[in-house]
């Protein structure tokens, strides 16, 4: 049996939650929250519009090895939140989900990853070896920059 592994995050955003899932709602800005060494770029077409059921596809280099993730938006409620579903990709299994809540002064974001990974006792050796802290390390460099973006965005780390 898989073991499903959670990554969680939490941070604050000093401004309105409108404006803030306006702006994770929209795939394109995922390029920017995404480090260089994962050499990240859409095949989907730009505009991609956010709905329940639509279809992205896009490119990255895990290691060095080019790899085609495509996900597909399993929610979608217009300034609450929103999650995407791996169809295809790396993972046994993936998903994300984004929270928003309107707190004192801004905005309480939440990053939630719960996902599985492939190949049994060994995905769970490179889990434990090298993917957790590769996410980790990720999720990281996607804090700082939104804190770049929102000065005095505030973040606590849950897990991995």
């Amino acid at each position: 049996m898989a073991r499903t592994y959670l990554l969680d995050r939490t941070q604050f955003i000093p401004r309105p939650r409108g404006e803030v899932f306006a702006f994770f709602a929209r795939p394109e800005n995922l390029q920017a929250l995404t480090p260089d060494f994962l050499h990240f770029r859409f095949l989907t077409p730009s505009p991609i519009p956010m709905h329940v059921g639509a279809l992205i596809e896009y490119q990255l280099r895990l290691w060095g090895v080019p790899v085609t993730w495509s996900t597909r938006i399993a929610a979608f409620d217009p300034e609450d939140q929103f999650a995407d579903e791996q169809i295809r990709g790396p993972y046994r299994t993936w998903r994300h989900s984004h929270e928003f809540h309107a707190v004192a002064c801004g905005t309480q974001m939440i990053d939630r990853v719960e996902y599985e990974m492939p190949l049994g006792p060994l995905g769970r050796l490179a889990h434990w070896l090298f993917v957790r802290r590769w996410l980790t390390r990720i999720f990281d460099y996607r804090r700082d920059k939104v804190a770049e973006l929102w000065p005095s965005a505030t973040a606590v780390r849950k897990t991995p």
